[in-house]
């Protein structure tokens, strides 16, 4: 059995586990516009707006937002493709209204900013080598 020196200190365990040491650092997030628009639901969600109100309706005494959240869950999973062919089309119709909307914020940002993607969609080696073909055609 190895001996222990006397000033040796004892592992810490803190170091041995995973991400140890990043609580220090704050990460730097970009920050969100509130002016654009949000995501589209999903039809599950789509169905889930309309299944807590009726389920509200049905158990009013219920205030677990678990409960509901699990009896929709499974009622979800219990449905056929039909049942749940309704819920996938309204999804379809925010989904595509969703691309109207996003694509005119875009374009508004795209009208503030102008200066901000002054490039072309080529990468700059793709417009620094093209310039280099055409010394080289020069050259010949």
């Amino acid at each position: 059995m190895p001996k222990v020196k006397a000033d040796s200190k004892p592992v810490d365990n803190k170091l041995k586990r995973k991400g140890a040491g990043s609580g220090n650092k704050k990460s730097k997030k970009a920050a969100k516009d509130p002016n654009k628009p949000k995501r589209p639901p999903s039809a599950f969600f789509v169905f889930m707006s309309e299944f807590r109100e009726q389920y509200k309706k049905d158990f009013p005494e219920n205030k677990s937002v678990a409960n509901v959240s699990k009896a929709g869950g499974s009622k979800w999973k219990s449905m056929s493709d039909a049942e749940k062919a309704p819920y996938v089309a309204r999804a379809e119709k925010k989904k595509e209204e969703y691309g109207r909307t996003i694509e005119a914020y875009n374009r508004k940002l795209e009208g503030k900013n102008p200066s901000e993607e002054d490039e072309s969609d080529k990468s700059k080696s793709e417009v620094h080598d093209d310039d280099e073909d055409e010394e080289e055609d020069d050259d010949e």
